[in-house]
């Protein structure tokens, strides 16, 4: 019974994360778009996707994978979401410039955009407290609250970004992926308050 569930898991978030890409890639819009505007869109895609395995094995809920396995790729996937939106972004800007500044600025007449940006923005500040936590020595409180918040910053404002467009990915598979981010994330952060509570209580 153990290992039906767990496959029944993992075919699951196999195909959340797959369907979107797949429909992207037969997307007829593709057929009008340059290479580099196709290589940035699918690197938004892809760290849409990631952005679900992220919480996922940040909480250990991926059967087989040990807790601490688990968490030393989340750090891995973090650096290519990372990668990710810095080549979604650089695309973007060498296909139209004007477009990337007038969204950096809050200027775009779409509303997607801003969603992208401040979504931008939360996962390079991520990134940073990453690399500079043990430089600074902060401690595991401020760590997981900066932590907790910015994720959840990073997974509503990708999410919305995501749904807001009319693009390449399929409204019903996009809507479906985007809703289970926010889920496991939600998730995730609700179970470690629970247990920094308890934590507290018995000490």
């Amino acid at each position: 019974m153990g290992s039906f569930r767990a496959i029944l898991i993992w075919a699951a978030v196999a195909t959340a994360v797959t369907v979107p890409v797949a429909v992207a890639l037969g997307s007829p819009l593709l057929a009008w778009r340059e290479p580099i505007y196709i290589i940035a869109g699918f690197a938004g895609i892809v760290a849409m996707a990631l952005l679900l395995l992220q919480p996922l094995l940040a909480g250990g809920y991926l059967p087989g994978l040990p807790m601490r396995q688990g968490r030393y790729l989340h750090r891995w996937t973090g650096a290519l979401i990372l990668l990710a939106v810095i080549i979604h972004v650089a695309g973007l800007w060498l296909t139209s410039p004007p477009d990337v500044i007038d969204a950096l600025l809050f200027a775009s007449p779409t509303p997607f955009s801003a969603w992208g940006v401040v979504a931008m923005w939360a996962i390079f500040a991520a990134a940073l407290l990453a690399l500079l936590r043990r430089p600074l020595r902060i401690g595991i409180r401020p760590w997981r609250l900066g932590h907790s918040a910015l994720a959840l910053i990073i997974v509503l404002g990708s999410a919305i970004h995501a749904v807001l467009i009319h693009g390449t990915m399929g409204t019903v598979s996009k809507t479906l992926l985007c809703i289970l981010a926010v889920a496991a994330t939600l998730k995730v952060l609700t179970d470690l308050r629970t247990s920094a509570l308890l934590g507290r209580s018995r000490g």
